[in-house]
């Protein structure tokens, strides 16, 4: 088994390791609103639960040379974000929103993505996500980078109202094969819900 000391190598060189290495990675599905009103959303692959109590996910964002991405900005000036959970659906106009936009263009636009009004927060929802969430920001982290400059910002959110398309819903749970949530890889790939197995877990 081969043994790679990260601090010898570079970040790309260790991205690659991370990327290839922890598959699948769910995706969130991020909008936020800027201060003259833009909806800007764009996907992340460094995202998960938190805790069921209260309901929180983390979604870290990547920083470019130290600076912050206009998801996380925007995060912090208002203190809220929704969440999208990505499926086989909806990945082709989410991947168009990775493109880089100026901070007044939306990508949401761009996509051909249609936008509903949240309940509880003023950051909107998208139509074509089967599953939403909406997320009072709880907390922003910053974290790694050198000489004291961050190259990321952890965002914790506090789930606030989800939504969830009726057809996957069934007694308190969510049906896996109707949501077809889809996953990242390294590169340019994707992967879809394979085979499923149950184990049980010991007593």
């Amino acid at each position: 088994m081969l043994s790679i000391d990260p601090l010898k190598q570079s970040e790309r060189d260790n991205y690659k390791l991370l990327t290839g290495g922890i598959i699948p990675r769910p995706i969130a599905f991020v909008t936020t609103m800027s201060e003259t009103g833009v909806i800007n959303a764009a996907p992340f692959s460094y995202f998960n639960i938190v805790t069921a109590d209260p309901p929180m996910v983390s979604v870290s964002v990547q920083r470019k040379a130290g600076v912050r991405k206009d998801t996380a900005l925007h995060a912090a000036a208002k203190n809220e974000f929704v969440v999208h959970i990505v499926d086989d659906e909806n990945v082709e106009k989410v991947n168009l929103t990775a493109a880089n936009l100026p901070v007044d263009e939306s990508e949401v636009e761009l996509a051909g993505l249609t936008t509903i009004q949240s309940e509880v927060i003023s950051v909107p929802g998208l139509k074509e996500a089967k599953i939403r969430m909406e997320c009072e920001l709880e907390q922003i982290v910053e974290l790694g980078g050198k000489e004291g400059t961050p190259s990321a910002d952890l965002l914790i959110g506090r789930i606030v109202r989800f939504h969830i398309a009726e057809e996957l819903y069934h007694q308190g749970r969510i049906d896996a094969e109707k949501l077809g949530a889809v996953s990242r890889l390294a590169g340019s790939n994707y992967a879809k819900l394979g085979e499923m197995f149950s184990l049980d877990r010991p007593k």
